[in-house]
């Protein structure tokens, strides 16, 4: 078996979200509810769990590599966006870090962890 990396493998389908900025009334600005920029398909990859100790308890924490097509909008991510899974919308990535790792602006991989506050 061959390790591809086309567009097949591309299964899972993400809306892409970002904090809205609100005006409090005074001038200054608060961050409001999560608003999808975009929906695009993508390749979801987990990598090793873990579960760290945060405030006297254990919590699960899985990160994975989510890797999209690279397009306008999807150059546009950065680490205060989040991705939802479509099909399962309980399915909550935090996005860490963007990177374009072949450099040939094909696809954009992702780091993202799933199971922290976003």
């Amino acid at each position: 078996m061959t390790n591809s990396k086309g567009a097949g493998r591309l299964r899972e389908k993400m809306f892409f979200q970002r904090r809205q900025l609100l005006d409090d009334g005074f001038g200054n600005e608060q961050a409001g509810d999560w608003q999808t920029m975009f929906t695009a398909a993508a390749e979801l990859t987990p990598l090793k769990g873990s579960e760290p100790v945060v405030a006297s308890r254990l919590s699960g924490v899985q990160p994975f590599v989510l890797r999209t097509r690279s397009c306008r909008a999807a150059r546009d991510v950065t680490t205060a966006w989040r991705a939802v899974d479509v099909r399962n919308q309980s399915r909550i990535f935090n996005i860490t870090s963007v990177a374009n790792f072949d450099e040939k602006n094909a696809y954009l991989d992702m780091m993202a962890v799933q199971g922290v506050a976003t």
